[in-house]
């Protein structure tokens, strides 16, 4: 069976709720209020079947001025609309307001019904027909059937439910693929059962056991049960009035406007991004940063209009605008809303959600321009491509954009493959997904690039950087991870080249002065001169008045031109004494076949404090192997 929902909509006392009773057997006034006043306060539901195995839920709205709020709660989930128009009265302000807000809200077909015909006289009706004809011109509702009704004589309620039905077989279901969304639009409790939340399930297929999250407050819960349009059900489905049986959730944890979705798939926003239509019966202009009411779904929020390409809106204007909310809500992209001002509450606007989680955006900015421009109108490849361009150094994961740019998976997929192959996006981390654009990618790696040149022209005797410190100096804005991947980019390109945790500039030759020179010569002449007991580093910076951090420069530079021998951290040999100690040792061990740190000291004549460390070095050279306290020469 096709599932659809019908909205009512028109002027207060216009019979909406009589008409939709005299249709379907159910009153949608269901409020004591309302059964004293004569007027829907509240949203009211029914149902109806009609032929060609179609089932209709109605969304009965409420007409007064007072409710407007509370009928834009009742549009979000509609797909057709039927505006009531009594023909004593003929169109009134509220007729005018509505039709402007199922327009806004994506309503595209419905009819008329024009309804207490039995009050008027043949000419009369013939007169406010022609007049309704005349104002829907250039409507969605222009050419819509305008069917003569009576709900207290009956006439003409099955020509109607032939309409509703004709118009209903060109309108498409909603969409059942992606996860569930079900705006609350009523709350309540049923004895034995506990709380039940009602709405019009915008998307996907909810179903008994489901986990699911209440939106914003993250409440997290489970369904008990599902009904639709008043019969028990394991599942509801896109576009069916459901309601949901929560577990273990007390009733006023919940409130109209909250959205009931799977745990941990969507966030809420406090910016949007948006293409606004002000309306040409809008009383004034739109000033930047004005403040307003936005509707969606069944919530409204406080917000401040951003325009981001004028200083103003005129009526009849369309722009280019951030939303900035007082609370947060679940908009994504594709997602309609209306605005109203604050005083007086009138509907001037409205518009569809681009980004759902921008930043804060420069006005005016072109880089920002075009990006909006193609959320709104663009190719997928360049939605994506420009959102990852727009992340800089920052990147962007797999599920940002899925959520900033609304494309299906599939869709993602395709367009992440091709920009991928041209190399106009960057995957950086596997899991998860993190992207650079093509700019971003390159100005990290010429930033890295240039770490490393200036970090060897402060420290010209080093051969190069270590891996951590080089990765320190990546911006703090970026990612860590990228770091493998920028450097392994470097070295594809011949400009860097990595020896264990070493990085070195490909083709750099260390220089020095002739004031340096002169230092390493002293240097190695002390190591020389020291013999079997050479200078510590501390010694070394004391004798030649120069820093400790200087001198090891120099040690390490002699070391790598083989012509000193790093022992421990602040000991170093020159390379003949260091030779004749070696060939001491190997000669004794040969002979002997063993030695202990006690024969050692009297083979050298070392003390403790270079003893140990030349036992543990020539363990580390592979000349000796240690067993126990003992050394033996290592063979092979």
């Amino acid at each position: 069976m096709k599932h659809l929902i019908l909205g009512t909509a028109g002027h207060v006392d216009h019979g909406k709720t009589t008409l939709v009773k005299a249709l379907t057997g159910i009153d949608t006034d269901r409020l004591k209020e309302e059964k004293e006043r004569g007027i829907t306060i509240e949203l009211g539901f029914a149902h109806l079947e009609l032929p060609g195995d179609i089932l209709l839920g109605i969304v009965d709205v409420p007409g007064h001025e007072r409710f407007v709020r509370t009928m834009v709660a009742g549009v979000g989930g509609m797909d057709l609309v039927m505006l009531v128009i009594a023909a004593d009265e003929g169109i009134m302000p509220q007729t005018r307001e509505h039709l402007e807000i199922c327009r806004l809200l994506g309503v595209s077909k419905g009819l008329v019904a024009l309804t207490k015909c039995d009050m008027v006289d043949t000419e009369w009706l013939e007169l406010v027909t022609e007049e309704i004809r005349d104002y829907l011109s250039g409507s969605f509702l222009e050419g819509a059937p305008i069917m003569p009704v009576s709900a207290r004589s009956s006439t003409g309620l099955e020509d109607l439910k032939r309409g509703l039905a004709g118009i209903a077989a060109e309108v498409n279901e909603k969409s059942m693929d992606g996860p569930f969304r079900l705006p609350v639009d009523r709350i309540f409790t049923v004895t034995g059962f506990g709380t039940v939340v009602t709405g019009t399930l915008l998307s996907g297929i909810i179903k008994t056991g489901d986990e699911v999250e209440i939106l914003p407050s993250g409440l997290t819960t489970r369904v008990r049960g599902v009904q639709t349009h008043g019969r028990k059900s394991d599942t509801g489905s896109a576009g069916q009035r459901v309601a949901v049986n929560l577990q273990g959730v007390d009733h006023t944890w919940i409130q109209r406007g909250n959205v009931v979705v799977p745990r941990e798939v969507f966030q809420t926003t406090r910016t949007v991004d948006a293409r606004f239509n002000y309306l040409p019966s809008a009383p004034r202009e739109l000033k930047h940063r004005a403040m307003v009411h936005l509707h969606s779904a069944t919530y409204e929020v406080s917000a401040q209009v951003i325009l981001l390409d004028r200083d103003a809106l005129q009526p009849g204007d369309t722009g280019f605008v951030q939303l900035r909310l007082k609370n947060p809500v679940l908009l994504l992209p594709g997602d309609l809303f209306i605005v109203r001002t604050h005083s007086p509450q009138t509907t001037v606007g409205g518009g569809a959600v681009l980004d759902p989680a921008p930043p804060r955006r420069r006005r005016r900015s072109a880089d920002a321009l075009a990006l909006l421009h193609a959320l709104l109108e663009g190719e997928d490849a360049e939605k994506i491509r420009l959102l990852a361009r727009e992340s800089l150094f920052s990147g962007i994961t797999l599920a940002e954009l899925g959520i900033r740019s609304g494309l299906p998976v599939k869709r993602l997929e395709v367009a992440l493959t091709g920009l991928l192959s041209k190399g106009l996006l960057v995957q950086m981390v596997r899991e998860p997904r993190i992207f650079l654009g093509k700019e971003a990618s390159d100005g990290l790696k010429e930033k890295l690039f240039h770490e490393l040149q200036r970090y060897l022209k402060e420290n010209s005797l080093k051969e190069g950087i270590s891996k951590e410190e080089l990765k320190s100096r990546i911006p703090k804005r970026s990612d860590p991870r990228f770091f493998g991947p920028l450097l392994s980019a470097l070295e594809k390109e011949g400009k860097a080249l990595t020896d264990r945790d070493l990085v070195r500039e490909i083709g750099r030759k260390i220089t020095t002065t002739e004031n340096q020179a002169c230092l390493q010569k002293k240097i190695e002449a002390a190591l020389n001169s020291g013999g079997f007991t050479p200078p510590t580093l501390k010694e070394l910076g004391d004798s030649l008045r120069c820093p400790e951090k200087e001198i090891l420069e120099h040690l390490n530079l002699l070391v790598r031109e083989g012509r000193g021998m790093k022992i421990k951290t602040d000991i170093f040999y020159a390379s003949e004494p260091l030779s004749q100690i070696r060939e001491k040792l190997i000669n004794y061990l040969r002979e002997k076949g063993e030695i202990l740190p006690p024969e050692f000291r009297e083979l050298t004549g070392l003390s403790r404090k270079f003893l140990i460390p030349l036992m543990e070095y020539f363990d580390q050279e592979k000349v000796t192997i240690r067993v126990g306290d003992k050394r033996m020469l290592r063979k092979g």
